[in-house]
């Protein structure tokens, strides 16, 4: 009976999601809490469930929270702003160096694990040199979406944050061992830049496309002629924020907070605390200017945060009725003998192509608990299965997923059809992917076989 009430559970939480009927938080309060009143558990029973779910998730919201904030206060401060201005500058108007440049400026963008952000900073900077050379639309979304893709594996971006809540563990303890498959990844990416910048300067000759210098304010229109100068009321409250003198001593803080981070002295969510009680008086000293820029990142913080909480009552109740337990029992015995060994593998290899089916709520919260479960019968930890799944799921693959919000941010910014970008980008964000897990799996990370 368990097994069907939990399968039962999973498919009304995928529905949910799917068919973006209700929030993630609806979903993963409801079905759980409603299914397990079904199965005859009493609701002294079930708020126990929760409050366990709760306790195992606090931390990794907190985490995430926190880093929201300090990210969102080091970008107030300008500590992107010469990141950017230099990236474009060095780009020129050379079609291989502007793909470079776009991936690169994409990772600068996404140190806080936002889409949203990222793609928010690095199209609009972009896009008026890409139209004025003749570069196409998909070219930038896809480059974009693969730099914030490769960066989306750190504990404090969405998959990671999710996938630790999922097992119970810190963000630290999925990511600091992927970090050399991070870095492959990233290089991986750099390279598929370079082919296709290639590609496009070949194109665009053959096409008699403009002349390499036929668009000398492009770079600058992006980047020189910011916010700062247009001279609007919003502009120039964006004047007020920047800390120009300060950008040093930010960058020093936020190295020195990601160093203690991959230490692992501090538990991660304490780390981004402290970090962000330094960033905070530093560079906006008073309790006015503290409360202002806390409250203008909080309704990310919030969704996010709410998120994770709820996923801490579906995955209490889910564990603690012993449901997930009867899944996996059932679901080893679907799995054959010679396919179980190698599931995590599996699960990696085809993480970005599941990204078009599963979101990442649906994905993490949903699907990984049973996948580490039945992992879990051929020996493979949970933690094994967490890393195989950030390998592709939602992390390289997000920029293709229908199922976030921000793939319409990134679509409708670039202005490009959904289906001609899922076409284009698909088999450059799948062999990123790939080349993550390949390394993960040379580096011991990742188990060919359980």
């Amino acid at each position: 009976m368990l097994t069907w009430m939990g399968s039962l559970t999973i498919a009304a939480v995928l529905a949910l999601l799917l068919t973006n009927r209700v929030t993630a938080v609806v979903a993963l309060i409801a079905a759980p809490v409603v299914v397990a009143f079904a199965a005859g558990f009493s609701a002294s029973e079930i708020s126990g469930f929760a409050q366990a779910g709760i306790a195992d998730v606090a931390g990794t919201a907190a985490m995430f929270v926190f880093a929201i904030l300090y990210f969102g206060v080091m970008r107030d401060a300008g500590m992107f702003d010469p990141l950017v201005r230099r990236v474009l500058r060095v780009a020129g108007h050379n079609p291989v160096t502007i793909a470079v440049a776009t991936v690169l400026l994409a990772i600068v963008a996404h140190l806080d694990g936002a889409g949203a952000t990222t793609f928010l900073i690095a199209i609009p900077a972009l896009l008026p040199l890409y139209d004025a050379l003749g570069m196409r639309r998909l070219v930038l979304a896809a480059l974009v979406g693969l730099g914030a893709g490769v960066m989306n594996l750190t504990p404090w971006s969405g998959p990671t944050a999710r996938a630790a809540t999922t097992i119970g563990v810190d963000g630290n303890e999925i990511w600091v061992p992927m970090i050399p498959a991070q870095l492959a990844g990233i290089a991986a990416v750099l390279a598929i830049a370079v082919f296709l910048g290639l590609r496009e300067r070949r194109r665009l000759a053959s096409a008699g496309g403009p002349a390499q210098g036929a668009a000398p304010d492009a770079a600058g229109t992006g980047a020189g002629a910011g916010p700062e100068t247009q001279g609007t009321e919003p502009d120039l409250e964006r004047a007020e924020l920047l800390r120009p003198r300060l950008f040093w001593p930010n960058i020093v803080l936020t190295a020195a907070v990601v160093g203690v981070l991959v230490s692992g002295v501090w538990p991660p969510e304490l780390v981004f605390m402290v970090g962000l009680v330094v960033a905070l008086m530093m560079n906006y000293p008073g309790m006015r200017r503290q409360s202002e820029r806390i409250n203008a990142h909080a309704q990310g913080a919030i969704l996010m945060a709410s998120t994770l909480l709820a996923a801490g009552v579906f995955l209490g109740v889910m564990d603690g009725s012993g449901m997930v337990e009867a899944m996996a029992h059932s679901a080893t015995g679907m799995v054959p003998e010679a396919v179980g060994p190698g599931l995590a593998l599996v699960v990696g290899v085809l993480g970005v192509p599941l990204s078009l089916v599963f979101g990442p709520d649906a994905y993490y919260f949903a699907v990984l608990p049973v996948l580490a479960e039945v992992g879990a019968n051929f020996g493979i930890s949970p933690l094994e299965m967490a890393q195989a799944s950030i390998a592709g799921q939602e992390t390289v693959g997000f920029p293709i997923s229908p199922l976030t919000g921000s793939f319409y941010l990134l679509t409708g910014l670039t202005g490009v059809s959904i289906g001609s970008h899922i076409r284009f980008l698909l088999p450059w964000a799948w062999l990123a992917s790939l080349v993550v897990l390949a390394v993960a799996v040379l580096t011991g990370v990742v188990p060919v076989w359980g």
